[in-house]
């Protein structure tokens, strides 16, 4: 009992300055846009005696936004050496260095006139987050126990869940999101770090990174003793060691070095295709349509804040939902069912765009296709994707795989912020065409090429993929005639 609640409890210290930053940033930084934009004006004014051009806010503005992106790519590059050279919960801990500097960027920005502050804190505020998703993954994913893998890495999303609902409501104008208050908003993000920074020292270190690692049997016993308290460890342990015999003598590999090798391939194909999708599939455009839906619904403007809260918090409902089924459905359904439900959803949502002036009832079903989108979104892709690297990977090839994860999940991120607006100006009502497209050919790729993870070690899975990558050498005397040629060769 008492270990379920330091297991529960290191979910929460991981999980509180780790991916909640990254769902609450996002968030809190939509309610102050227009406050920003004005700030930016009446400073350049100040400076030079000149406003600016409308189209010259909007770059500004532009840059703002697409700053955080930037500095989530930068951390995802850098989280993989930060999570061998460090640590998994030692990186964490630093991690909210990132958080801190930005705060302080932030909230002092309006008092020293200067808008290039909320940039720069924006690309710090990133660059935290693109370490935590990385690392919060992969930490808490390497300290459950085997029959709660899925569901304790799974907690990630429902922490990004939790931060996008919270930055909402902390944005709303009767709390930080007024006019007088917007530094403190987006200074607000100090608060998670400095929980982390009080509660996640008092935690045990990933005890896989300590055994096959740093090679400390003792430490890693030691931490799960804390984490499993007076359970009989030998099978874990044994698991452990097994792993660390099949990886002996090898060193942590660099991204490019798992594209060369064979050994990875599907693995790489499949965190490719998965971490692309996640972002290519539209769900974050449907916060960008949804003011404009419920306001044609007839919902009053100055009561669409508290609405579009609604949409937050049916990610954050299905998440946690999904945690708690994950590893009785397995990966593979919950994927494969997010998607094609999407796809759908989708089709209806373009149908009612189109039809939204010439039925009076059609508002309503958009509104419904929005909430219905983020629902199967939340059921699946949003908390699998994440977990799926650290099962389908080595110790010595997690930190890399997730360094691609990353960098793709942020520039895709990057990608469609920027692409989106020219996808609604050119194909209008059929705007959400591209991003079917990317639902349907995931959900194939799940359907045909994807194994199934629940409830296998990290070995089992390594030997299920082995088979499939090196399939054609199971067929009896193919390999002979080429294997003499080349030591001929040679």
């Amino acid at each position: 009992q008492l270990q379920n609640k330091i297991l529960i409890l290191t979910i929460c210290a991981a999980g509180i300055g780790g991916t909640f930053q990254y769902g609450y940033n996002i968030s809190i930084i939509n309610a102050p846009a227009s406050y920003i934009q004005t700030f930016m004006n009446t400073t350049w004014l100040e400076r030079t005696g000149v406003p600016l051009e409308s189209n010259v806010i909007l770059l500004l503005w532009s840059f703002t936004v697409s700053a955080y992106p930037l500095g989530g790519l930068t951390g995802a590059v850098v989280a993989g050496p930060m999570a061998i050279m460090l640590g998994r919960k030692m990186s964490l801990l630093l991690n909210n260095v990132f958080v801190i500097i930005a705060a302080t960027l932030s909230g002092f920005s309006r008092m020293a006139k200067s808008f290039e502050m909320i940039m720069l804190s924006r690309f710090f505020t990133g660059m935290n987050a693109g370490v935590s998703m990385n690392i919060q993954p992969m930490y808490l994913a390497e300290s459950a126990p085997k029959k709660l893998r899925g569901a304790v890495a799974l907690t990630s999303a429902s922490f990004t869940a939790l931060g996008l609902v919270l930055g909402q409501v902390v944005g709303l104008r009767e709390l930080l999101g007024g006019e007088e208050s917007w530094p403190f908003l987006l200074a607000s993000n100090v608060v998670p770090a400095l929980i982390q920074l009080t509660a996640l020292p008092w935690f045990p270190e990933s005890p896989r990174y300590l055994l096959i690692d740093c090679g400390d049997k003792e430490s890693c016993i030691s931490a799960l003793r804390k984490l499993r308290g007076t359970s009989d460890l030998s099978a874990e342990l044994e698991e452990m060691l097994a792993e660390q015999a099949a990886v002996k003598g090898q060193r942590a590999k660099n991204p490019w070095e798992l594209f060369r090798n064979r050994a990875l391939r599907w693995q790489l194909v499949s965190i490719i295709v998965l971490s692309s999708a996640m972002q290519l599939c539209g769900n974050d455009s449907m916060y960008f349509y949804a003011a404009y839906v419920f306001q044609e619904a007839g919902i009053p403007q100055d009561k669409i804040p508290y609405v579009v809260i609604g949409t937050g918090s049916c990610e954050l409902i299905t998440s946690v939902t999904c945690n708690m089924i994950i590893d009785y459905a397995g990966r593979r359904p919950l994927l494969l069912g997010g998607y094609i439900f999407m796809a759908g959803w989708a089709i209806v949502f373009m149908v009612a765009l189109s039809q939204q002036t010439q039925i009076s009832w059609m508002p309503y079903l958009s509104m419904a296709c929005i909430f219905a989108y983020i629902l199967s979104f939340g059921i699946g892709p949003a908390g699998v994707t994440g977990v799926l690297p650290t099962e389908v990977f080595d110790q010595m090839s997690r930190p890399a795989a997730y360094m691609i994860c990353g960098s793709l999940l942020w520039f895709n991120l990057f990608l469609v912020g920027t692409a989106f607006p020219f996808i609604v100006k050119s194909l209008a009502h059929f705007c959400y065409i591209p991003f079917l497209v990317v639902c349907v050919c995931t959900a194939l790729y799940v359907w045909f090429f994807l194994p199934e993870t629940k409830g296998k070690s990290f070995l089992e899975i390594s030997e299920e993929f082995r088979k499939r990558n090196f399939k054609t050498k199971t067929r009896g005397g193919f390999y002979k005639g080429p294997e003499e040629i080349k030591t001929t060769a040679l």
